[in-house]
């Protein structure tokens, strides 16, 4: 080993902050991160396109705005659209389907990080186009299958190995959530702790280089401004002795969370007849209930808006914090393509202002917002299991947060063990046949001598797939 590259921090392996890789892996970190930025911009602006089209939208509305204004038939004919729309486009998604997996934890942790270009652009433009007319399930999805799937083929194209073509992938998918939610650090954590499962010098690079390129890209069209719109909220000991009974509720909850997308996951419709037929029942039922519930409808953001403000009451938080995740899960359930962050964010929240206002009946004084803030995010860590990325997605969407760091922390980690000491897996994996997990020594190309993270590999040793938390 020449002792001229040789590191004693264990996370800096090779030539030190390039890692080892050459300037052909960094011309792909920066084409990854372009396009990343150009195709969230260009979905969201899908979104809003289906949007108008289908709700009564007038300046200034937001979605929920628009939803309120639509007649109760409205809401009940457009739902039952955007079921002939998903099932006709899961139809066609199951005929389009390529080499690779259908989602991207799929194709990291199942494959060897190959998504097929053309049908996943397809599955994240369907996606979109439900979500816009109303589908409880989250838009995230689409940009990160968008910028997955162009990591995957320029990585194909350029002849990587598999470790990085799935540590690529990865970040082409945080790259594109970071893109279209304004969160540069929280998408690149979200690729490395939650895609790759691991945080290390070498993984972080990439992925904050593609992030904040995506994130700058995105801001030519997207607008530069937090997602949420939170007042500075005070800390108190108030706060702090509820982070630390929400914590552990948090983890139940999400426990609670992630068994029905799993349970959803499971019943999802396997046959061309059903996968047609599916979303109508579905939609139909969520269109009725939108009647009295409009705040079912789309991915969540505001709802959460409404509750981070204090703005809804306790019964309606109770009757959407229990009817908020069945719509989702029975939306997925019915084949329907979406993301999950969202919805898991909204379901925080909604338990989260509830809790709040029972503890405001015990201890008044505090902002009910501030709770509902700190269950979000308990909520989310749980469920993501990743518990930085969660604290950081946080404080990037709703700024000004950061005076509540103490007790989302205690709240984090509160949910955080709890889900552990249960088993529970995360939204993404817990869908995914771990009996189907490559293991590093699998791929032929990528032995246990490939190196790691673990300490200093050889001086022109690549980074092994282990690296990569397969």
């Amino acid at each position: 080993m020449s002792s001229r590259y040789f590191s004693p921090q264990p996370n800096v392996p090779g030539r030190g902050i390039v890692a080892g890789y050459g300037l052909s892996f960094w011309g792909l970190v920066v084409a990854i991160g372009l396009f990343a930025g150009v195709a969230g911009a260009a979905l969201m602006e899908l979104l809003r396109a289906v949007e108008h089209l289908a709700w009564p939208y007038v300046a200034g509305d937001d979605f929920l705005q628009a939803v309120e204004r639509s007649s109760s038939s409205q809401r009940v004919l457009v739902l039952l659209a955007a079921g002939v729309v998903a099932g006709i486009g899961g139809l066609v998604l199951k005929r389009l389907r390529g080499i690779g997996g259908g989602e991207v934890s799929e194709a990291v942790w199942l494959g060897d990080g190959r998504l097929a270009f053309g049908p996943s652009l397809a599955r994240g433009v369907l996606s979109i186009v439900v979500v816009g007319m109303g589908a409880s399930i989250g838009r995230e999805a689409a940009p990160q299958l968008a910028g997955g799937a162009f990591a995957s083929r320029l990585c194909e194209r350029a002849g990587l190995p598999a470790w990085q073509r799935r540590l690529l992938v990865a970040c082409g998918a945080g790259a594109g959530m970071a893109a279209v939610y304004n969160i540069p650090l929280g998408g690149a954590l979200f690729a490395v702790e939650v895609l790759l499962g691991t945080l290390s010098l070498p993984l972080v690079l990439p992925a904050l280089a593609t992030s904040l390129i995506a994130t700058a890209v995105a801001w030519v069209v997207l607008p530069i401004a937090p997602t949420y719109r939170v007042p500075l909220y005070g800390v108190s000991v108030r706060q702090i002795a509820f982070a630390l009974l929400a914590g552990p509720l948090g983890g139940l909850a999400a426990a609670a969370w992630v068994r029905l997308v799993v349970f959803a996951h499971e019943a999802r419709p396997e046959s061309a007849l059903r996968r047609l037929f599916a979303p109508l029942p579905v939609f139909l039922a969520l269109g009725l209930l939108a009647i009295a519930f409009p705040q079912l409808l789309g991915n969540g953001k505001d709802t959460i808006q409404l509750a981070l403000t204090a703005q809804l009451g306790v019964g309606l938080l109770a009757a959407l914090a229990v009817l908020k995740p069945l719509a989702t899960a029975g939306c997925l359930g019915s084949g329907a393509p979406g993301g999950l962050f969202t919805p898991t964010l909204t379901y925080g929240v909604l338990l989260g202002g509830l809790f709040g206002h029972a503890w405001t009946v015990l201890w008044p004084g505090s902002p009910d917002g501030s709770y509902a803030l700190i269950g979000g995010a308990a909520v989310l860590a749980a469920a993501m299991q990743g518990p930085l990325a969660a604290v950081v997605m946080v404080l990037e969407l709703a700024h000004f947060t950061d005076t509540l760091m103490v007790p989302i922390l205690l709240a984090v980690v509160g949910a955080t063990v709890v889900s552990r000491r249960m088993g529970l897996q995360s939204i993404y994996s817990a869908r995914l046949d771990a009996g189907a997990v490559i293991h590093p020594g699998d791929d032929p190309g990528d032995g246990p001598g490939a190196g790691g993270v673990s300490g200093a590999p050889m001086e022109d040793e690549p980074l092994g797939p282990a690296a990569v938390g397969v």
